[in-house]
């Protein structure tokens, strides 16, 4: 939603994104992927499969691999997304050049996290529906 809209937003009113709405999303965004795979993995535990999943045992295949592919967009958005996001923002000082490449690493790895959205759905709906 940001990256289209930025151009048509006035130039005076740009700071706002960058420096309250942006940081303010990201937060949120942040803390939900936080909750989602703390919370998928109690569930996973308290269903007595958090092991076999994780390690793809064949009849926990498809779930494991949808937990894995949930695992990786995790560790995206904390460790790629966030920091690169920051430095984006100018939350943290960086070379305009860094700046700059720092907004596409961002960008890039928070489009590969929608893609992998669907086959991560995919393989959790499969599990229910006979696995692989």
């Amino acid at each position: 939603v940001q990256i289209p809209s930025m151009p048509k937003i006035p130039d005076e009113q740009k700071p706002a994104i960058s420096k309250v709405i942006a940081p303010s999303a990201l937060f949120w965004f942040r803390w939900a992927a936080m909750a989602t795979i703390i919370l998928g993995l109690i569930l996973a535990w308290m269903n007595g499969y958090v092991g076999q999943a994780l390690m793809l045992q064949k009849s926990f295949l498809a779930i494991g691999l949808g937990m894995w592919l949930g695992i990786i967009m995790w560790f995206n958005v904390w460790f790629i997304i966030w920091p690169n996001q920051k430095k984006a923002l100018g939350m943290v000082q960086v070379a305009p050049e860094e700046k700059t490449k720092a907004a596409r690493v961002a960008m890039l790895t928070s489009r590969f996290n929608t893609m992998l959205s669907l086959p991560m759905l995919y393989f959790m709906v499969a599990q229910s529906h006979g696995g692989l």
